[in-house]
């Protein structure tokens, strides 16, 4: 498993996250109707018969994969950490957590602007630059060279996450953290730093979550507001 080092704490810092120990925590799903987001399906705008892959069932929220596309916030945020329990309930796949999303479907017609943190099995955490672009340690060895870097299609969007082994056995629930405090993206999975990245090209946005590949079940999504990072991903 690979480190990454931290500078010890300033008194400043402690009292920031003694002030995160204080902010009020809320969930932004209630878990019996998507109240508070709303969708963006493409294939939804050509077929009104098509059906939503967002529901709320058995009091969780479930992203059933197809037609592909997100389920997205009203509200903007910034300076928040986002606690999400999930789980792929059959088979293993894709979906994602995207952060300061804002223009729609600037990507395949589908993707908004974002910053995506993966929740793919086996790479959850890694980053996928979407129109906004961000810095992390080691670059050209977890993106590739630098002359093929880029948010746009075409480019090296992908950011290797800091872990192997990180998430859990199929069907067992993950908890993924995503810290972002101006513009910079602190993640965990099940307690592991799995991503640090900073300098990202957008500091607020939406919250968006993604039917891309596999059926996801989430329990929990939270979000708290904060002044500083945590130290720990629980």
């Amino acid at each position: 498993m690979k480190k990454y080092i931290f500078p010890v704490l300033t008194t400043a810092a402690l009292l920031a996250g003694m002030a995160n120990a204080n902010a009020q925590t809320r969930s932004l799903f209630n878990f019996k109707d998507l109240s508070g987001w709303h969708i963006d399906v493409p294939a939804m705008d050509k077929d009104p018969n098509v059906k939503s892959p967002f529901i709320v069932r058995d009091g969780v929220f479930v992203s059933l994969a197809n037609p592909q596309g997100h389920i997205i916030t009203d509200a903007s945020y910034e300076n928040f950490r986002l606690e999400v329990q999930y789980r792929f309930p059959a088979k293993p796949g894709n979906c994602g957590v995207l952060v300061f999303a804002s223009t729609p479907r600037v990507l395949y017609d589908m993707f908004p602007k974002s910053i995506e943190v993966q929740l793919q099995n086996q790479d959850a955490g890694d980053f996928w630059c979407i129109g906004e672009d961000i810095t992390v340690p080691d670059m050209e060895k977890r993106r590739g060279p630098k002359s093929e870097w880029g948010a746009v299609d075409g480019k090296k969007r992908r950011i290797i996450n800091l872990t192997d082994g990180s998430e859990k056995p199929l069907k067992e629930w993950n908890t993924m953290i995503v810290e972002c405090v101006g513009n910079a993206i602190k993640v965990w999975v099940n307690g592991d730093l799995v991503n640090y990245g900073t300098n990202a090209t957008a500091s607020k946005g939406q919250i968006a979550l993604q039917a891309e590949g596999s059926e996801v079940e989430f329990r929990k999504v939270d979000l708290t507001p904060i002044t500083a990072f945590s130290q720990k991903g629980h």
